[in-house]
């Protein structure tokens, strides 16, 4: 069972946050994306987050992100499949979103140029 309640008392504490940090496209970051609904991809553990990748910043405050998952899907068109340290990983494109860089919790690492721009492309060609 999902347990919205839990998460609302954290995304209280996330709204009164300052982002201190610098964010830029290309990077992966851990992410708070919280209880979502239906098949909208949820965060996880303590602070109900996952790593996203952002595709455009808009600002100091809002980015362009989308959610990563370590189960790859190379059978659907939505999931855009990617190495990372010897593993494979999905890019989830059809669950694309602006964020607030509130949300954003610590930098995982840099993507690779080629890697973003195919997961960019797709992205772009699915909307």
């Amino acid at each position: 069972m999902k347990d919205f309640d839990e998460w609302n008392e954290r995304k209280k504490k996330i709204h009164e946050t300052n982002f201190e940090d610098f964010v830029h496209t290309r990077e992966v970051w851990w992410c708070s994306l919280g209880v979502n609904i239906g098949y909208e991809q949820d965060g996880k553990h303590e602070q109900f987050e996952r790593p996203v990748l952002v595709i455009k910043k808009f600002s100091r405050d809002s980015v362009l992100i989308v959610p990563i998952t370590s189960k790859a899907k190379h059978e659907n068109i939505y999931h855009i499949v990617f190495p990372h340290i010897d593993k494979e990983y999905s890019a989830i494109i059809s669950q694309v979103r602006l964020v607030s860089t509130k949300r954003l919790l610590r930098k995982l690492y840099i993507m690779n140029s080629e890697v973003f721009e195919r997961i960019r492309t797709a992205t772009k060609s699915m909307l």
